[in-house]
């Protein structure tokens, strides 16, 4: 299945004026945001993308932008199941005023407990996030086979959510994940689990890069079903997998 590169957006300016922006319209990249979007298409240079796939959000999108012009052949694709949290009545507000309302310590503390007045609730935007993420995976495989790498650009709950779903932790813990402005996430899907690849990345890609088929992969395995070995691999064809701790 494809490996995912989760693109959090650059520096906004409701990141620094310490804003909820939710899904407020008109919240674009700041000075700082724009030179980190500028720097993207250096960053996955060496790495050979299927797609793009954006949040419909303008931060997003101007996140993307430079990686477009620079490869014109990239298909930039819009998912709105990708978009922020919907905070309701909370979007537009000063996060430090928001810091005194009893429902923040529940979305601290217990966030699969959380629902926004007026908005939605954390549950289902995790269920969202990954339904599209899932149904992602499916097309890009389809279109370009399972070796593909292929860039999702979304937002810091969203991208924490999809790595909670990833390593099998419960919405509660997701708190403990952190992912910074222009941070590089990734996850390599397999048939049998997920692999955490990279969290909040920015430096060194190029390790991601799909390996050359050998001559023996060319050819059938031995195996009834003719598929090598094991099916469970991360990337590069080997397995991650360790029982009981072991190296």
């Amino acid at each position: 299945m494809p490996t995912l590169i989760l693109v959090r957006h650059g520096r906004s300016t409701a990141n620094t004026s310490g804003l909820l922006a939710g899904r407020t319209p008109g919240v674009a990249l700041d000075e700082h945001g724009r030179a980190q979007a500028g720097a993207l298409p250096g960053r996955l240079e060496a790495l050979p993308l299927a797609a793009v796939v954006s949040s419909p959000l303008l931060r997003c999108q101007e996140t993307v932008e430079p990686l477009a012009e620079a490869r014109p052949g990239l298909t930039v694709h819009t998912e709105e199941r990708i978009s922020e949290c919907d905070y309701g009545d909370w979007s537009g507000r000063k996060l430090a005023e928001l810091s005194e309302e009893p429902l923040m310590t529940t979305v601290q503390q217990h966030p699969s407990a959380a629902a926004f007045p007026g908005g939605e609730s954390m549950r289902g935007m995790q269920a969202r996030a990954v339904e599209a993420v899932r149904e992602w995976n499916v097309r890009i495989e389809a279109e370009h086979g399972a070796d593909a790498l292929y860039a999702m650009c979304s937002h810091g709950d969203i991208i924490k959510s999809v790595v909670a779903d990833a390593l099998g932790m419960h919405l509660d813990l997701f708190q403990r994940i952190a992912v910074g402005p222009c941070s590089l996430t990734v996850i390599r899907y397999t048939p049998l689990r997920p692999f955490l690849l990279r969290l909040g990345e920015t430096g060194e890609l190029g390790s991601l890069v799909p390996p050359e088929p050998s001559a023996d992969e060319d050819r059938e395995d031995d195996s009834p079903d003719g598929r090598a070995g094991t099916q469970d691999t991360g990337p590069g064809h080997s397995s991650d997998a360790t029982v009981g701790g072991g190296a």
